[in-house]
Protein backbone atom coordinates (compact mmCIF):
# COMPACT_ATOMS: atom_id res chain seq x y z
CA UNK A 1 0.00 0.00 0.00
CA UNK A 2 1.50 3.24 -1.09
CA UNK A 3 2.13 6.09 1.71
CA UNK A 4 -0.70 8.22 -0.10
CA UNK A 5 -3.46 5.50 1.06
CA UNK A 6 -2.17 5.12 4.27
CA UNK A 7 -1.91 8.29 5.46
CA UNK A 8 -5.21 8.67 4.16
CA UNK A 9 -6.61 5.63 5.92
CA UNK A 10 -4.94 6.60 9.23
CA UNK A 11 -8.30 6.00 11.97
CA UNK A 12 -7.28 8.79 14.31
CA UNK A 13 -8.04 11.96 11.85
CA UNK A 14 -6.03 14.17 14.53
CA UNK A 15 -3.04 11.85 15.21
CA UNK A 16 -0.11 14.60 13.75
CA UNK A 17 2.88 12.50 15.62
CA UNK A 18 1.70 9.38 14.00
CA UNK A 19 0.84 10.34 10.64
CA UNK A 20 4.39 12.44 10.17
CA UNK A 21 6.40 9.59 8.41
CA UNK A 22 3.75 8.91 6.07
CA UNK A 23 2.67 12.43 5.11
CA UNK A 24 6.03 12.91 4.38
CA UNK A 25 6.80 9.78 2.31
CA UNK A 26 2.86 10.81 0.48
CA UNK A 27 4.64 14.47 -0.11
CA UNK A 28 7.43 13.53 -2.04
CA UNK A 29 5.96 10.18 -3.61
CA UNK A 30 3.85 13.27 -5.06
CA UNK A 31 6.05 15.73 -5.80
CA UNK A 32 8.11 13.05 -7.87
CA UNK A 33 4.81 12.52 -9.98
CA UNK A 34 3.97 16.01 -10.41
CA UNK A 35 7.68 16.74 -11.39
CA UNK A 36 7.62 13.60 -14.02
CA UNK A 37 4.02 14.56 -15.78
CA UNK A 38 3.52 18.49 -15.72
CA UNK A 39 5.82 20.23 -17.34
CA UNK A 40 4.71 23.77 -15.93
CA UNK A 41 5.61 22.51 -12.22
CA UNK A 42 8.46 21.10 -13.27
CA UNK A 43 9.71 24.30 -14.89
CA UNK A 44 8.81 26.20 -11.62
CA UNK A 45 10.54 23.89 -9.43
CA UNK A 46 13.68 23.86 -11.88
CA UNK A 47 13.61 27.81 -11.57
CA UNK A 48 13.86 27.71 -7.83
CA UNK A 49 16.55 24.83 -8.15
CA UNK A 50 13.76 22.57 -5.72
CA UNK A 51 14.71 18.92 -6.45
CA UNK A 52 11.74 16.78 -5.11
CA UNK A 53 14.72 13.80 -4.71
CA UNK A 54 15.64 16.03 -1.84
CA UNK A 55 12.17 15.67 -0.09
CA UNK A 56 13.78 14.46 3.40
CA UNK A 57 12.31 16.37 6.52
CA UNK A 58 9.94 18.74 7.35
CA UNK A 59 12.34 21.68 6.90
CA UNK A 60 12.31 20.39 2.88
CA UNK A 61 8.53 20.84 2.99
CA UNK A 62 9.00 24.72 4.20
CA UNK A 63 11.21 25.19 1.06
CA UNK A 64 8.83 23.37 -1.08
CA UNK A 65 7.80 25.73 -3.67
CA UNK A 66 4.10 26.86 -3.48
CA UNK A 67 1.70 28.37 -5.58
CA UNK A 68 -0.66 30.96 -4.93
CA UNK A 69 -4.03 30.44 -5.86
CA UNK A 70 -4.64 33.26 -7.66
CA UNK A 71 -2.31 30.89 -10.26
CA UNK A 72 -4.86 28.67 -10.73
CA UNK A 73 -7.48 31.70 -11.20
CA UNK A 74 -5.13 32.88 -14.15
CA UNK A 75 -3.84 29.21 -15.39
CA UNK A 76 -4.78 25.47 -15.35
CA UNK A 77 -2.19 22.90 -14.26
CA UNK A 78 -2.67 19.48 -14.79
CA UNK A 79 -1.14 16.29 -14.65
CA UNK A 80 -3.22 13.94 -16.49
CA UNK A 81 -5.88 14.27 -18.93
CA UNK A 82 -8.69 15.74 -18.33
CA UNK A 83 -10.36 12.40 -19.73
CA UNK A 84 -9.17 10.84 -16.36
CA UNK A 85 -10.85 13.43 -13.90
CA UNK A 86 -13.66 12.20 -13.14
CA UNK A 87 -15.12 15.46 -11.39
CA UNK A 88 -14.01 19.38 -12.09
CA UNK A 89 -14.61 22.24 -9.65
CA UNK A 90 -14.45 25.82 -9.38
CA UNK A 91 -13.36 27.67 -6.94
CA UNK A 92 -16.80 29.97 -6.11
CA UNK A 93 -18.31 33.63 -7.19
CA UNK A 94 -20.32 35.33 -9.11
CA UNK A 95 -17.98 37.99 -11.18
CA UNK A 96 -14.14 37.22 -11.50
CA UNK A 97 -11.41 34.71 -12.85
CA UNK A 98 -11.99 30.70 -11.02
CA UNK A 99 -9.73 28.36 -10.44
CA UNK A 100 -10.94 24.83 -12.10
CA UNK A 101 -9.39 21.79 -10.09
CA UNK A 102 -9.97 18.33 -11.66
CA UNK A 103 -10.17 15.27 -9.49
CA UNK A 104 -9.21 11.84 -10.57
CA UNK A 105 -11.00 9.07 -9.01
CA UNK A 106 -8.38 7.62 -6.50
CA UNK A 107 -8.12 10.99 -5.08
CA UNK A 108 -11.76 11.23 -4.51
CA UNK A 109 -11.44 8.11 -3.07
CA UNK A 110 -9.08 9.62 -0.64
CA UNK A 111 -10.64 12.26 0.25
CA UNK A 112 -13.96 10.54 1.06
CA UNK A 113 -11.99 8.24 3.45
CA UNK A 114 -10.88 11.70 4.74
CA UNK A 115 -14.53 13.12 4.83
CA UNK A 116 -15.77 9.43 6.16
CA UNK A 117 -13.15 9.63 8.97
CA UNK A 118 -13.59 13.61 10.53
CA UNK A 119 -17.08 13.30 9.66
CA UNK A 120 -17.43 10.21 12.24
CA UNK A 121 -14.99 11.88 14.95
CA UNK A 122 -17.46 15.00 14.65
CA UNK A 123 -20.50 13.02 15.25
CA UNK A 124 -21.92 14.68 11.99
CA UNK A 125 -22.78 11.05 10.22
CA UNK A 126 -26.76 10.24 11.26
CA UNK A 127 -29.31 7.69 10.61
CA UNK A 128 -32.46 9.73 11.66
CA UNK A 129 -33.67 11.56 8.86
CA UNK A 130 -33.42 15.90 9.02
CA UNK A 131 -34.56 18.41 7.26
CA UNK A 132 -31.56 20.82 5.29
CA UNK A 133 -31.53 24.09 5.20
CA UNK A 134 -28.55 25.60 2.51
CA UNK A 135 -27.51 28.82 3.18
CA UNK A 136 -25.70 28.39 -0.79
CA UNK A 137 -26.53 27.49 -4.33
CA UNK A 138 -29.60 25.32 -5.33
CA UNK A 139 -27.83 22.51 -7.41
CA UNK A 140 -27.99 23.05 -11.17
CA UNK A 141 -25.76 21.22 -13.36
CA UNK A 142 -24.44 24.79 -15.05
CA UNK A 143 -23.15 25.12 -11.55
CA UNK A 144 -19.54 23.96 -11.29
CA UNK A 145 -18.63 25.81 -8.31
CA UNK A 146 -16.99 23.19 -5.52
CA UNK A 147 -19.18 25.09 -2.63
CA UNK A 148 -22.49 24.29 -4.33
CA UNK A 149 -21.04 20.54 -5.05
CA UNK A 150 -20.06 20.06 -1.11
CA UNK A 151 -23.09 21.42 -0.01
CA UNK A 152 -25.00 18.95 -1.82
CA UNK A 153 -22.73 16.17 -0.98
CA UNK A 154 -23.57 17.60 2.72
CA UNK A 155 -27.24 16.39 2.67
CA UNK A 156 -25.93 13.11 2.42
CA UNK A 157 -25.08 13.08 5.92
CA UNK A 158 -27.77 11.88 7.26
CA UNK A 159 -31.63 10.99 5.44
CA UNK A 160 -33.19 14.22 3.47
CA UNK A 161 -36.32 14.46 4.87
CA UNK A 162 -36.33 18.04 2.77
CA UNK A 163 -34.04 20.54 1.47
CA UNK A 164 -34.54 23.73 0.73
CA UNK A 165 -31.56 26.67 -0.66
CA UNK A 166 -30.88 30.37 0.34
CA UNK A 167 -29.76 30.52 -3.14
CA UNK A 168 -32.61 29.04 -5.89
CA UNK A 169 -32.27 28.57 -9.57
CA UNK A 170 -35.12 30.87 -10.97
CA UNK A 171 -36.12 31.73 -14.96
CA UNK A 172 -32.03 31.02 -15.69
CA UNK A 173 -29.97 32.43 -12.84
CA UNK A 174 -29.65 32.52 -9.07
CA UNK A 175 -31.39 34.89 -6.57
CA UNK A 176 -31.52 35.17 -3.32
CA UNK A 177 -34.45 34.15 -1.35
CA UNK A 178 -33.84 34.72 2.49
CA UNK A 179 -37.57 35.51 3.08
CA UNK A 180 -38.67 31.96 2.35
CA UNK A 181 -36.00 30.57 4.68
CA UNK A 182 -36.84 32.97 7.53
CA UNK A 183 -40.67 30.87 6.71
CA UNK A 184 -38.80 27.33 6.37
CA UNK A 185 -37.36 28.08 10.13
CA UNK A 186 -40.59 28.48 11.60
CA UNK A 187 -42.45 26.02 9.86
CA UNK A 188 -39.96 23.49 10.69
CA UNK A 189 -39.77 24.77 14.40
CA UNK A 190 -42.99 23.61 15.19
CA UNK A 191 -42.15 19.82 13.61
CA UNK A 192 -40.37 17.19 15.82
CA UNK A 193 -38.08 16.41 12.72
CA UNK A 194 -34.18 18.21 13.35
CA UNK A 195 -33.27 20.85 10.81
CA UNK A 196 -29.30 20.85 9.53
CA UNK A 197 -27.90 23.87 8.24
CA UNK A 198 -24.95 24.97 5.95
CA UNK A 199 -23.74 27.82 4.41
CA UNK A 200 -22.01 31.32 4.79
CA UNK A 201 -21.70 32.78 7.91
CA UNK A 202 -22.50 36.00 6.88
CA UNK A 203 -26.15 34.78 5.34
CA UNK A 204 -27.02 32.87 7.89
CA UNK A 205 -25.98 36.11 10.54
CA UNK A 206 -28.01 38.53 8.42
CA UNK A 207 -30.77 36.33 8.57
CA UNK A 208 -30.47 35.58 12.29
CA UNK A 209 -30.35 39.35 12.77
CA UNK A 210 -33.00 40.32 10.57
CA UNK A 211 -35.52 37.48 12.91
CA UNK A 212 -34.43 38.68 16.07
CA UNK A 213 -35.08 42.40 14.68
CA UNK A 214 -38.90 40.85 14.18
CA UNK A 215 -38.86 39.85 17.50
CA UNK A 216 -38.94 36.13 16.15
CA UNK A 217 -37.55 33.80 18.77
CA UNK A 218 -37.77 29.63 17.60
CA UNK A 219 -36.49 26.47 19.50
CA UNK A 220 -35.98 24.46 16.49
CA UNK A 221 -36.31 20.47 17.24
CA UNK A 222 -33.82 18.61 19.38
CA UNK A 223 -30.76 17.20 17.60
CA UNK A 224 -30.69 20.15 15.27
CA UNK A 225 -27.52 21.47 13.94
CA UNK A 226 -26.19 24.52 12.16
CA UNK A 227 -22.78 24.26 9.98
CA UNK A 228 -21.12 26.81 8.66
CA UNK A 229 -18.48 27.30 5.74
CA UNK A 230 -16.93 29.53 3.41
CA UNK A 231 -15.53 32.07 6.16
CA UNK A 232 -16.60 36.04 6.26
CA UNK A 233 -13.61 36.81 3.84
CA UNK A 234 -14.53 39.95 2.34
CA UNK A 235 -17.57 40.34 4.54
CA UNK A 236 -14.60 40.97 7.26
CA UNK A 237 -15.94 44.49 8.07
CA UNK A 238 -18.85 43.10 9.10
CA UNK A 239 -18.01 39.98 11.09
CA UNK A 240 -19.35 39.59 14.57
CA UNK A 241 -17.05 37.59 17.09
CA UNK A 242 -17.86 34.37 17.71
CA UNK A 243 -19.88 34.62 20.70
CA UNK A 244 -21.88 37.48 19.32
CA UNK A 245 -23.22 34.97 16.77
CA UNK A 246 -23.60 31.88 19.34
CA UNK A 247 -25.34 34.18 21.02
CA UNK A 248 -27.78 35.45 18.53
CA UNK A 249 -27.93 31.85 17.17
CA UNK A 250 -29.29 30.76 20.73
CA UNK A 251 -31.88 33.50 21.01
CA UNK A 252 -33.35 32.91 17.41
CA UNK A 253 -33.03 29.13 16.87
CA UNK A 254 -32.67 27.84 20.68
CA UNK A 255 -29.07 26.43 19.56
CA UNK A 256 -25.98 25.99 21.90
CA UNK A 257 -23.05 26.61 20.78
CA UNK A 258 -22.52 23.20 20.91
CA UNK A 259 -24.44 22.36 18.21
CA UNK A 260 -22.65 25.07 15.88
CA UNK A 261 -20.15 23.34 13.46
CA UNK A 262 -17.70 25.89 11.48
CA UNK A 263 -15.44 24.37 8.34
CA UNK A 264 -12.54 25.89 6.63
CA UNK A 265 -11.08 24.49 3.05
CA UNK A 266 -10.41 25.44 -0.18
CA UNK A 267 -10.90 24.08 -3.50
CA UNK A 268 -7.05 24.28 -4.35
CA UNK A 269 -6.80 22.46 -0.90
CA UNK A 270 -9.40 20.04 -0.60
CA UNK A 271 -8.62 18.89 3.06
CA UNK A 272 -11.20 19.28 5.68
CA UNK A 273 -10.84 21.90 8.78
CA UNK A 274 -13.22 21.03 11.16
CA UNK A 275 -13.55 23.15 14.36
CA UNK A 276 -13.66 21.28 17.74
CA UNK A 277 -16.24 21.89 20.82
CA UNK A 278 -14.23 24.94 21.68
CA UNK A 279 -14.47 26.26 17.72
CA UNK A 280 -10.58 25.88 17.57
CA UNK A 281 -9.37 24.37 13.82
CA UNK A 282 -7.34 21.35 14.75
CA UNK A 283 -5.00 20.51 11.20
CA UNK A 284 -6.33 17.01 10.80
CA UNK A 285 -3.47 14.35 9.91
CA UNK A 286 -4.08 14.51 5.82
CA UNK A 287 -2.92 18.26 5.26
CA UNK A 288 -0.26 20.79 7.27
CA UNK A 289 -0.12 24.77 7.60
CA UNK A 290 2.78 26.60 7.80
CA UNK A 291 1.78 30.38 8.25
CA UNK A 292 4.42 32.69 6.66
CA UNK A 293 5.18 36.53 6.32
CA UNK A 294 2.87 38.58 4.73
CA UNK A 295 6.51 40.44 3.25
CA UNK A 296 9.24 37.65 2.82
CA UNK A 297 7.39 35.18 2.90
CA UNK A 298 9.07 32.99 5.34
CA UNK A 299 7.94 31.10 8.41
CA UNK A 300 6.98 33.14 11.30
CA UNK A 301 6.79 31.56 14.99
CA UNK A 302 3.83 29.85 16.52
CA UNK A 303 1.51 32.56 17.98
CA UNK A 304 2.29 35.28 14.85
CA UNK A 305 0.43 35.97 12.16
CA UNK A 306 0.93 35.31 8.94
CA UNK A 307 -0.11 34.35 5.63
CA UNK A 308 -1.92 30.66 5.04
CA UNK A 309 0.24 27.90 3.42
CA UNK A 310 -1.52 24.51 3.32
CA UNK A 311 0.18 21.56 2.56
CA UNK A 312 -1.59 18.26 1.25
CA UNK A 313 -1.05 15.04 -1.23
CA UNK A 314 -4.11 14.54 -1.71
CA UNK A 315 -4.49 15.37 -5.11
CA UNK A 316 -2.71 13.14 -8.06
CA UNK A 317 -4.47 14.72 -11.20
CA UNK A 318 -2.95 18.38 -10.33
CA UNK A 319 0.54 19.51 -8.52
CA UNK A 320 -1.47 21.24 -5.51
CA UNK A 321 0.65 19.92 -3.15
CA UNK A 322 1.48 23.53 -1.72
CA UNK A 323 -0.93 26.34 -1.78
CA UNK A 324 -0.73 29.92 -0.48
CA UNK A 325 -3.91 31.46 0.27
CA UNK A 326 -4.97 34.88 0.48
CA UNK A 327 -6.19 34.44 4.26
CA UNK A 328 -4.17 35.05 7.34
CA UNK A 329 -4.21 33.15 10.29
CA UNK A 330 -2.12 31.97 13.16
CA UNK A 331 -0.98 28.49 14.73
CA UNK A 332 -1.57 27.82 18.23
CA UNK A 333 0.60 25.15 19.54
CA UNK A 334 -0.85 25.54 23.19
CA UNK A 335 -3.26 22.81 24.89
CA UNK A 336 -7.19 23.09 23.85
CA UNK A 337 -9.69 22.28 26.11
CA UNK A 338 -10.92 19.56 24.00
CA UNK A 339 -8.15 17.16 24.77
CA UNK A 340 -7.05 17.17 20.88
CA UNK A 341 -2.96 17.72 20.88
CA UNK A 342 -2.58 18.23 17.41
CA UNK A 343 -2.10 22.16 16.66
CA UNK A 344 -4.85 24.60 15.59
CA UNK A 345 -5.25 27.19 12.80
CA UNK A 346 -6.89 30.72 13.97
CA UNK A 347 -8.40 32.66 10.82
CA UNK A 348 -7.66 35.98 10.77
CA UNK A 349 -9.22 37.85 7.89
CA UNK A 350 -7.55 37.91 4.17
CA UNK A 351 -4.91 39.91 2.68
CA UNK A 352 -6.31 43.06 0.08
CA UNK A 353 -6.01 41.08 -3.39
CA UNK A 354 -8.60 42.84 -4.87
CA UNK A 355 -7.95 40.36 -8.17
CA UNK A 356 -9.38 37.41 -5.99
CA UNK A 357 -13.05 36.51 -5.94
CA UNK A 358 -13.87 34.14 -3.44
CA UNK A 359 -17.20 32.34 -2.21
CA UNK A 360 -17.98 34.65 -0.18
CA UNK A 361 -17.54 37.83 -2.08
CA UNK A 362 -19.83 35.91 -4.89
CA UNK A 363 -22.26 35.69 -1.96
CA UNK A 364 -21.91 39.35 -1.05
CA UNK A 365 -22.45 40.63 -4.93
CA UNK A 366 -25.92 38.16 -4.88
CA UNK A 367 -27.04 38.98 -1.49
CA UNK A 368 -26.45 42.74 -2.51
CA UNK A 369 -28.08 42.82 -6.31
CA UNK A 370 -25.11 43.02 -8.09
CA UNK A 371 -25.57 42.02 -11.62
CA UNK A 372 -22.77 38.77 -12.33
Amino acid sequence: MDARKKLFRVREPYNILASDKLFLQAMKDNCLYQYAHCPTYRQILDQQGFNPQNINTFEDLVNLPFIPTLYFKHHELFSMPRRKMIIKATSSGTSGKRSLIGFDFVSLMRGFDMVKRIFRYHHIWSLKPVRFIIFGFEPNRKNKAAIAKTSFGFTFTAPARSKDYAIRWVDGEYKVDLDNIKKTFIKYARGRTPVRTLGFPAYTYFLLKEMKEEGIKLKLPKGSMMTLGGGWKQFYSEKVDKEDFYQLAKEVLGLDDKQIIEFFGAVEHPILYTDCRYHHFHIPAYGRVIIRDVKTLKPVKDGEIGIINLLTPMVKSMPILSIITDDLGIIHREPCPCGEKSPYLEIIGRVGISDIKTCAVGAEELLRGKSK
